[in-house]
């Protein structure tokens, strides 16, 4: 089963078009599946916007986010309960389109640990971006790519599935912040996980407020960025895992191209 998991800060202006139309196509697809939402501590209608979805879509269900309020801190929430055997990251503003969540989970069915998008490969497409937010997006994923080494040109972005064993070979999770965004696909990298891109849509929200703010956030990544690269360049293999690592077999969705790492 794949779970996926929608933190939710005061989105209800988005949140019950979001899973509607996520479990529209993951039911189109005859995939089984668990939407959980978590509620960050909204103060507007999240909560009952979600009730109204589950009421008729029993797939869906929300947790409250116990911990302080934080992006990370509520997808941290989310990964304590969910109940799949993968497990995809979806915002709540509809940013992200849910065919793409089918092309990952045909990654992770074919075999591989992890499935990444891009926004910024061939194939892609990105709506109404924010000029300013995609300077300094490209910016920063171009330095995380140098530092670590990597092919992959979109580690910032949220949306991301991983099967159970990689969270679970992740832990203990650090970031409370956004840039949990970045923690959970680096430490995956480093410590021998399989993965594979393929590109991927995003579209400017419709509604509601962004609640990413750029003067808080850059600290925070280089730290997270840092701290994995010295687990990377001292640890000596330390938290690598040790399940025989092997080529996964090629998967892709239709009409996308993945690429394998």
């Amino acid at each position: 089963m794949l779970s996926v998991v929608i933190p939710a800060h005061d989105e209800q202006d988005c949140i019950e078009q979001t899973l509607l139309d996520l479990a529209r196509v993951l039911e189109s697809e005859r995939i089984p599946f668990e939407i959980v939402v978590v509620d960050d501590h909204s103060t507007d209608g999240t909560a009952a916007a979600v009730a109204r979805v589950a009421a008729v879509q029993p797939h869906v269900r929300c947790v409250a986010n116990a911990r302080p309020n934080g992006f990370g801190n509520a997808v941290q929430t989310g990964l304590d309960a969910f109940a799949g055997d993968a497990v995809c990251i979806v915002m709540a503003d509809a940013s992200d389109d849910p065919l793409d969540v089918v092309a990952y989970w045909r990654l992770i069915a074919g075999g591989y640990d992890c499935a990444f998008g891009s926004r910024f490969v061939r194939g892609a497409r990105v709506v109404e971006y924010p000029r300013l937010k995609l300077l300094l997006n490209r910016s920063a994923n171009a330095m995380i790519s140098l530092l670590m080494g990597i092919r992959y040109n979109d580690v910032t972005n949220a949306f991301k599935c991983f099967r159970r064993e990689v969270i679970d070979g992740v832990r203990p999770i650090l970031s409370p912040h956004f840039n949990i965004t970045v923690e959970l696909p680096l430490k995956a990298i480093v410590r021998g996980y399989s993965w594979a891109v393929v590109p991927t849509s995003w579209y400017n929200r419709k509604g509601g407020v962004s609640k990413f703010k750029i003067k808080e956030m850059g600290s925070r990544y280089l730290f997270i960025v840092l701290y994995v690269l010295i687990e990377k360049w001292f640890s000596r293999g330390d938290y690598v895992r040790r399940a025989e690592l092997g080529a996964p077999p090629a998967a892709a969705a239709p009409d996308r191209e993945a690429l394998p790492h």
